[in-house]
């Protein structure tokens, strides 16, 4: 077999599987959103440079408890999980500098504490008002004069 039906037969090979995983990050999207309350939520893992690690994902919520997913991971499972009672929203403010170009046109950046450490999630506006109401709903029963 010539050297370049091997080739041929690689990039047919790395096309297909570029494909399949296309197919299955939409797959997975559509699973993830089938019980609705899915949004476009990034996360900030590193601080260290000012506007720098910021990752793509997709927020969902359940039950008492908000769950990150990374967009371009193939995994069902969330990422990160932050507890209701635990999370405590400080404000908000514009992307600024790279953080411009690192996240989803439209977004703004909520200054959010977790267990008293700082947590910086970025999401649209709409997306913003719902968590918002999220945080400061609850169920019956539960302590109303949360931190």
């Amino acid at each position: 077999m010539p050297v370049w039906e091997w080739v041929l037969d690689l990039v047919g090979l790395v096309l297909l599987l570029a494909l399949l995983y296309g197919i299955s990050l939409i797959v997975r999207r559509r699973l993830l959103a089938r019980h609705g309350g899915t949004f476009e939520l990034s996360y900030r893992v590193r601080t260290e440079r000012p506007g720098r690690g910021w990752l793509l994902g997709i927020g969902r919520y359940s039950g008492q408890s908000l769950e990150w997913f990374r967009i371009f991971s193939l995994s069902p499972r969330p990422k990160r999980v932050w507890a209701r009672d635990l999370l405590d929203y400080s404000g908000r403010r514009s992307p600024e500098g790279p953080e411009e170009v690192s996240l989803y046109d439209g977004h703004v950046v909520a200054s959010c504490h977790y267990d008293g450490e700082p947590l910086e999630i970025a999401m649209s506006e709409a997306s913003l008002t719902g968590f918002q109401s999220w945080l400061e709903s609850g169920p019956p029963g539960t302590d109303w004069n949360r931190r």
